[in-house]
């Protein structure tokens, strides 16, 4: 399972097979992978070389890595962070459970690309430990947490293509801001404003496909501007942030319906979901907010 998910790895019992159990639920959201896995013996695991980025966040007990010769101890509270390229040997407490995200290297670093509208060389080196209890990595961290409470309900919305889409960038983009590698200082720096010409190609890709699962790097593309130079340029010539502008596009859509499907056949959540609203009460409360009624009001024909 572990090979299928994540990469070939060879496992270890130190203290022998008595006691041995694994535990995996795994989500893959297209490159991005998370799970949780649990051990219930003393586990070694070792791969020959690692081909994406990998984070290992222990939940119960420690871990003991060694990699690009770095060793590392990390305790629930911190990440351990390893990069494509070198072998991996991580030591596993027994009774211990951890969340791990992995990020194929194409994708992490294309999504640098397009946050700074060029091109990047890479492997990124990344520090090899991290503490999630503070700073901008204690929000990506709760971004994870949550991905893991929907990782066990293969009906979550999690796996919707337009919500995937979102949360898949919001991982990705997230580590890329919140951790030190040397191009944080050009990613800290003000972007350009994106012309008006560019930052209408992109409204006009949302309003004729707001069902498509557009993530900001989509619209800077389709723009041809960074993805920074696209946020920058919505909020000068639209007065919000590209993917709130999209929301707003999806809930009109979503209002749309609700006045004309039928009610007998048709219920809120299917066409929120539809719409790429995973969480109905979030939907509820921007439909009120925008339309001044409660969606189940319009379906009903109240609204």
């Amino acid at each position: 399972m572990l090979n299928r998910f994540f990469y070939p790895l060879a496992v270890g019992a130190p203290e022998g097979a008595d006691g041995f159990a694994f535990r995996a639920d795994v989500i893959q959201l297209g490159p991005l992978t998370v799970g949780q896995l649990g051990f219930g013996s003393p586990v070694t695991l070792t791969a020959v070389e690692l081909d994406a980025y990998h984070l290992t966040i222990p939940t119960v007990g420690k871990v003991h890595t060694r990699h690009a010769g770095h060793r590392v101890v990390a305790d629930p509270g911190h990440a351990v962070v390893f990069g494509p390229g070198n072998p991996v040997y991580t030591l596993h407490d027994a009774h211990s459970t951890e969340m791990d995200v992995k990020i194929e290297r194409s994708a992490l670093e294309g999504e640098l690309a397009s946050l700074l509208g060029r091109r990047v060389s890479g492997p990124l080196v990344l520090p090899p430990v991290i503490d999630l209890s503070s700073g901008p990595m204690r929000s990506w961290n709760r971004l994870i947490r949550m991905l893991r409470g929907e990782i066990t309900h293969p009906g979550s919305m999690v796996r919707h293509p337009i919500v995937a889409a979102q949360l898949r960038h919001s991982v990705v983009s997230g580590l890329l801001l919140s951790l030190p590698h040397r191009y944080s200082e050009e990613l800290a720096t003000p972007a350009p404003t994106g012309p008006p010409r560019a930052i209408q190609r992109a409204i006009d890709a949302i309003q004729d496909e707001p069902e498509r699962p557009f993530t900001v790097a989509d619209l800077a593309g389709i723009a041809g501007v960074s993805v920074r130079s696209l946020q920058e340029g919505f909020r000068r010539y639209v007065g919000s942030a590209p993917m709130s502008y999209l929301q707003q596009v999806r809930l009109g859509r979503a209002h749309d319906a609700l006045r004309t499907e039928d009610p007998a056949r048709m219920t809120v959540a299917s066409i929120a979901h539809r719409w790429g609203f995973a969480h109905l009460g979030r939907f509820a409360s921007a439909y009120r907010t925008r339309f001044g009624v409660c969606p189940s009001d319009t379906l009903r024909g109240n609204g």
